[in-house]
């Protein structure tokens, strides 16, 4: 009888479940997958956004013409660098800032809560605020170092092929450097005082503790920041769109796939170079996680 309860009462609670979360597969299947279907199934045709009733299905041709195209490349090179060296520069500096705010300072409240005003403000204002703020004859950035003298003229940060890339990241890391902060930040919470407060009674020296202690303990949190801010990187669209607009040395694969579907209005190419770029994404995170899981295996 008792087994038929539990029994009955698992069932109960199997069912609840499932109404508790048909809501959200619904709606989860409404505003990500059926999209997602629906640009794979245009990505086998020739459709225009002239008239994207009429169409022929073409088969693999559109993600051919991609792979042979010399612009996605420059593209995936442009995406791939920003990622590395956005990535690796916020990590650093969010991982620092990180270690500085876990300290018992004066103001630490205060301190944690500023350091996250560049994050929350929404990317496109920051975009145009530094936009201005570079500008070659009223931004306040030239004027300051003619003023200390560093250059004798005004500079097109954003408007000179050499250093827009260089803007790009530095704006880039500016914004997301306090989203590592965070997530590091909550990993060091969680590290037991006792392990730190033994070694410093060993006498190990702080840098050892660090290197032993922390960072060992530390690489989970890391590596989930690295992860969520690589994906985001690797589909960045609006910080370069804003500041260089269609460049060559700044197009990223989100611009070409927008470029494709919107400026060439071809429905089928846009929409199989939005699924190279979801392809692309998920291989990266399949090599982040893949990475995370053999350093859990060895123990590190």
């Amino acid at each position: 009888m008792s087994t038929r309860r539990g029994n009955a009462l698992q069932r109960k609670e199997t069912r609840a479940a499932w109404m508790f979360l048909t809501p959200a597969l619904v709606a989860l299947t409404l505003v990500a997958f059926w999209p997602l279907a629906r640009t794979l199934y245009f990505s086998f045709t020739n459709a225009t956004l002239d008239d994207p009733s009429v169409y022929d299905f073409i088969g693999w041709q559109n993600f051919v013409d991609i792979a042979m195209d010399g612009q996605w490349w420059r593209a995936v090179a442009n995406t791939v660098v920003f990622t590395i060296i956005s990535v690796s520069l916020e990590t650093l500096l969010g991982l620092g800032i990180a270690l500085l705010l876990n300290q018992a300072l004066p103001g630490r409240g205060a301190l944690r809560a500023a350091i996250l005003i560049p994050w929350s403000i929404p990317v496109v204002v920051s975009a145009k605020i530094w936009e201005w703020m570079l500008h070659d004859q009223f931004g306040i950035l030239n004027n300051l170092l003619i003023g200390l003298g560093f250059i004798d003229h005004g500079i097109a940060w954003t408007a000179t092929p050499s250093l827009v890339m260089g803007v790009i990241i530095f704006v880039d890391v500016w914004i997301t450097t306090p989203f590592m902060v965070l997530l590091i930040l909550a990993g060091l919470q969680v590290i037991p005082e006792e392990v730190r407060e033994a070694a410093l009674v060993d006498g190990v020296p702080w840098w050892k503790r660090f290197w032993s202690i922390t960072l060992p303990l530390l690489r989970p949190a890391i590596g989930v920041a690295v992860l969520f801010r690589a994906l985001d990187a690797m589909r960045m669209f609006d910080l370069a769109y804003i500041l260089a607009g269609n460049g060559e040395r700044t197009q990223t694969i989100s611009i070409y796939a927008r470029n494709q579907l919107i400026s060439f209005q071809e429905t089928g190419l846009g929409s199989a170079a939005s699924t190279w770029v979801f392809f692309v994404i998920a291989l990266v995170a399949i090599l982040i996680i893949g990475t995370m899981r053999l350093d859990r295996a060895a123990g590190k």
